[in-house]
């Protein structure tokens, strides 16, 4: 079998590595650098740079240079945030369309960035292995939606790869860690925070299972927040007037430095050399001073965790363990804040900028057989349905659900005579589909047939990839269709975080809608059955009788137009009893007809038909 590698795309930098000899190897540049910038400079002429040489470039020429792209993979124009406006190349932003990254007079989508920093890894691997790699693993945050696994997939393909897995990276994190080797249970929250996003998971190991029990996060929370801080402090503190691209990408440069330097020193000296024409510029900076400025960044962490471990019905002290992984939390003060979150003291064993590069190395190994008696388990971070008659979200897979996994439901016309089945794809935590995200929609055909008989199996399949696959069928005819959604949820992080908490906030009114609507979809169907019956059966039934199931069918409309809940459910529950005996006769009367027409006829001598068959 063919070698798999495994790959870190991280916002600010990435990895390459391979399993060799049964051992996780991390590949280095020609240089001997095994972490990679993602960075991308565009000359004027001839081809892009990446890397190291682009990131020189940026303080000479920013606008032409590209970093953090990550961040805007999977996101549209009518999405960003002010914050994400803080960059030094120009963003192509239309309402509905995939943002847009321009430098150096063109425009590319952050997965066309994406793969020119893949495209560099496969060639320095190949350099350092001395044969073609085509095979890869590709690790994301946890917390990104499909539309962003999708993109990071086609990045990989535009560099040349075959992407066999899309791995969650506090997963391969934890394979990192070695825990894939403990004999006993085990609990673990997994605390990413990188360059451009946060995630957490909580996983439970089992004799080499790793199952994902939840995940929350933001795709657009990390250090890059941290530096956009520090640049807007510094850059107040040493020049009266606004910097230019050309300073603000020094001053980015030096205080990126200097936020890693001050991870080990108290207090450090910042030096810009002819950063006002001739003039340089120093000064101090001192940790008291990062952690005033980045502790409103890294608390925003603390909501996250906490969601994670209700979702995964834990409290701190139910954990086994806590890892780190990403750059950020390198910093004294995030470790802190995570011991106190968490109520331990972080596991800091490995190296949190290649942890997850060595999970992936070691994802990669799984595959190609290199590594066995390893398997993972990831879970989907929001409920998947469609949208039932009435408007109501009907949930096939919910949100925390492990992957790859198949879910399916049994669905009927809901009128008479329905030629088409309309099936709208949600995601999201609402009761109400319109509350929800809609991913996509397509229709099956079928024979015209009555209310409630046609019957349309629809499945649901969600591959390790977490990549949503669509199958709905006409279990009468076997016709189906197949459709894969590729981009799930075409919105910001921060939008995914208020799903959720709106599904808290609104909870009660949301199950109150519901229980409305189920309650009016009952009676509006029970009042048109009960009219029809009245009249089919106005020979078979007293007077007195039909006056009664009158009033009951009066009052059931009155408590429609009411608008009570309770009022509506005692409504139907009284029309539903007095009609009982209806139903009764009714069921017989089918009986009688069907027993008829299936009935011998004597058409002639010695020769007789068979009745209508199906009535």
């Amino acid at each position: 079998m063919s070698d798999i590698v495994g790959i870190d795309l991280g916002t600010t930098n990435s990895l390459i590595g391979i399993m060799e000899a049964g051992f996780p190897i991390l590949l280095a540049d020609a240089n001997g650098e095994r972490l990679t910038p993602s960075v991308v400079h565009v000359p004027p002429t001839g081809e892009p740079l990446v890397g190291r040489p682009a990131t020189r470039m940026r303080p000479l020429n920013p606008a032409a240079t590209i970093y953090s792209a990550k961040r805007f993979i999977g996101v549209r124009g009518d999405e960003l945030q002010s914050e994400d406006a803080d960059v030094s190349y120009k963003l192509v932003r239309g309402r509905g369309e995939p943002v847009r990254l321009c430098a150096g007079g063109v425009d590319y989508l952050p997965a066309e960035v994406a793969a020119f920093v893949l495209r560099k890894l496969k060639g320095d691997a190949e350099a350092a292995l001395g044969r073609t790699v085509s095979r890869a693993v590709i690790t994301v945050p946890a917390y990104f939606n499909d539309a962003q696994r999708s993109a990071t997939k086609r990045a990989g393909e535009l560099a040349g790869f075959t992407v066999e897995r899309i791995v969650n990276e506090p997963t391969a994190a934890a394979l990192a860690y070695g825990l894939h080797q403990l004999t006993s249970r085990a609990k673990i929250a997994v605390y990413d925070f990188g360059g451009g996003t946060f995630d957490v998971s909580i996983l439970e190991l089992n004799k080499g299972v790793f199952e994902v029990l939840a995940t929350n996060g933001n795709t657009r929370l990390g250090g890059d927040d941290i530096d956009s801080l520090l640049i807007a402090e510094c850059g107040a503190r040493i020049l009266d007037g606004a910097l230019s691209p050309e300073q603000r990408a020094a001053l980015r440069d030096a205080v990126v430095d200097a936020k890693h330097r001050l991870s080990s020193d108290d207090e450090i000296a910042v030096n810009l050399p002819f950063f006002a024409g001739p003039e340089s510029v120093s000064f101090t900076m001192t940790r008291s001073e990062l952690d005033e400025l980045s502790r409103p960044v890294i608390e925003r962490t603390r909501a996250h965790c906490r969601r994670a471990l209700a979702d995964a019905k834990l409290a701190p002290a139910d954990l086994d363990d806590v890892i780190l992984v990403g750059g950020v939390t390198r910093m004294p003060l995030v470790r802190n804040i995570v011991a106190d979150i968490f109520g331990r003291i972080p596991n800091v064993s490995q190296n949190p900028d290649e942890a997850v590069a060595l999970g992936a190395t070691i994802q990669a190994g799984i595959l190609s057989g290199a590594v066995r008696d390893v398997l993972l388990l990831d879970v989907t971070p929001l409920s998947l349905g469609i949208e039932t008659f009435g408007g109501l979200m009907n949930v096939i897979i919910p949100r925390n659900s492990t992957i790859p996994l198949k879910a399916g439901e049994m669905f009927t016309t809901a009128v008479n005579n329905q030629r088409v089945m309309r099936i709208k794809v949600l995601q999201g935590e609402r009761e109400m589909a319109r509350d929800n995200w809609p991913l996509g929609e397509f229709e099956l055909e079928f024979e015209p047939a009555p209310k409630g008989v046609a019957r349309v199996g629809v499945q649901f399949e969600l591959d390790a990839n977490g990549l949503l696959h669509v199958l709905a069928r006409d279990t009468k005819t076997g016709y189906e269709k197949i459709v894969e959604i590729n981009s799930a949820v075409d919105v910001s992080d921060e939008a995914v975080e208020a799903m959720i908490a709106e599904s808290l906030e609104h909870a009660f009114d949301d199950m109150s809608e519901r229980a409305w609507t189920e309650a009016k979809l009952k009676a509006d169907e029970m009042a048109g059955a009960v009219e029809t019956a009245l009249g089919v059966l106005v020979h078979q039934i007293s007077a007195e009788e039909a006056t009664r199931i009158e009033g009951l069918l009066t009052e059931l409309r009155a408590a429609l137009a009411s608008g009570e809940l309770q009022r509506l459910k005692q409504a139907n529950a009284a029309l539903d009893k007095a009609t009982e005996p209806l139903a009764a006769m009714l069921l017989q009367r089918a009986i009688a007809d069907a027993e008829a027409s299936l009935a011998p006829q004597r058409i002639g001598p010695g020769v007789a038909a068979a009745g209508a068959g199906e009535g």
